[in-house]
């Protein structure tokens, strides 16, 4: 099994590429989401963790967002609370598909975490600062500085796309991503 690791910045479109392979995706993104909405074990440490906040499961991420932006030690919190769920998570994953020709790891902090391999391929996704700028304020809407918080955790772009293997430019036209994707995916 290939294992694909796909890198960019926060708003790049790295989960939209990630799924033009055609190959099962690790999405961490997704995966947190659940771990939100499902996971007690994970609500009450987070409870513990943040008591002003964390008041009722599922837990919110608007309640989460409040404690982040409050003090930058809520967010090493967190991180230290879920990040060890997630990699559980996706080393079930892996198991499930060690037969598959290719995975795709969607992983925000792939590089930052050493999440990734000696043999992984790594691909980086370019994309123009206005496009990512026009998505991510239509995402995030009024709460951009948790964007910033967020931009501290990685490493800099420039860092990611030397370590990278391949660079995908991504304009969001999907035909333009798709003969990128193939001509990757040609190499191998």
């Amino acid at each position: 099994m290939i294992r694909i690791g796909i890198v960019g910045d926060i708003g790049s479109g790295k989960s939209h590429v990630a799924k033009m392979f055609g190959y099962p995706v690790f999405n961490a993104d997704l995966e947190v989401g659940k771990l939100y909405k499902k996971s007690r074990k994970c609500y009450n440490k987070l409870k513990k963790s943040l008591p002003s906040y964390i008041k009722s499961f599922p837990v919110k991420k608007e309640k989460l967002s409040e404690a982040i932006l409050s003090n930058q030690t809520n967010l090493k919190k967190i991180i230290k609370i879920i990040h060890p769920q997630i990699r559980l998570v996706l080393n079930n994953f892996i198991r499930r598909n060690k037969n598959k020709k290719f995975v795709v790891l969607d992983i925000p902090l792939l590089l930052e975490n050493k999440i990734d391999k000696k043999n992984d391929i790594i691909i980086f996704i370019d994309a123009k600062k206005k496009e990512i700028n026009k998505r991510l304020k239509k995402k995030y809407r009024k709460n951009l500085k948790i964007v910033k918080k967020f931009k501290k955790l990685q490493l800099p772009l420039e860092l990611k796309r030397r370590k990278s293997d391949f660079i995908i430019k991504n304009n969001f036209k999907n035909n333009n991503i798709k003969k990128n994707v193939k001509n990757v995916l040609e190499f191998f």
